[in-house]
């Protein structure tokens, strides 16, 4: 029944979110890499600017901690394409990390997401137990999205080179080396739709859906 009402746009017109548990990353590929648009990464006003991105969808940023705020620290989000953070549900599991900025050596606190409802408003925090290494951390009740983000606690240059964040625990693989190149976590319009009895006595349904990525709010 609610797939039903999803497909038929009762609640809400769209676009949906799909959770591909084969996604290994779930950054776009130009995001994972650290590289083209600094759009696609939130930062607080002046505090940190990204260089080298700018000029060209190829290009490496370098992430330029100007100052840091009166509360000890400045944050770098990573944003998701459409929606307010990447999409989730409660009870699914989540790493993420940004280990070249950890090999560089930048000054940051442990890696974090931020938790939102399905209205936007944030929940709570979670954080890395040990500075250095990946977050694994539980989706909490309410959580609608996620936003993952660094915070830099002082002055300096580093470039930001790869990130992570995949559903599941792989830390244990990246830890080891492993650098899944970002594949997305596009949203999508419901293009068509079909519900029908199987061969049978109709204990069972067939159910389709074709689906096309949003590409633009």
């Amino acid at each position: 029944m609610h797939l039903d009402r999803l497909a038929r746009r009762v609640d809400q017109l769209g676009p949906v979110a799909l959770v591909d548990p084969l996604t290994r990353n779930l950054l776009a590929a130009d995001q994972a890499a650290g590289v083209g648009d600094p759009g696609k990464w939130l930062t607080a006003g002046s505090e940190i600017i990204l260089y080298g991105g700018a000029f060209g969808d190829y290009i490496a940023n370098t992430v330029s901690v100007e100052t840091v705020g009166a509360e000890g620290y400045t944050n770098l989000t990573w944003k998701h394409p459409y929606f307010p953070g990447f999409p989730v549900m409660p009870g699914q599991t989540y790493t993420w990390w940004t280990p070249d900025l950890v090999s560089a050596g930048a000054a940051m606190m442990t890696a974090r997401v931020a938790w939102y409802d399905v209205a936007n408003t944030y929940l709570s925090t979670s954080s890395a137990s040990t500075a250095g290494v990946p977050l694994v951390a539980t989706v909490p009740a309410k959580a609608a999205y996620l936003r993952p983000y660094v915070a830099f606690t002082a002055k300096g240059m580093w470039l930001m080179g790869s990130s992570v964040l995949a559903l599941g625990d792989i830390s244990a693989a990246l830890t080891a080396g492993e650098r899944p190149t970002g594949e997305g976590a596009p949203a999508y319009s419901i293009t068509k739709y079909s519900h029908a009895a199987s061969d049978g006595d109709g204990a069972f349904r067939d159910i389709g859906l074709e689906l096309v990525e949003v590409t633009a709010p």
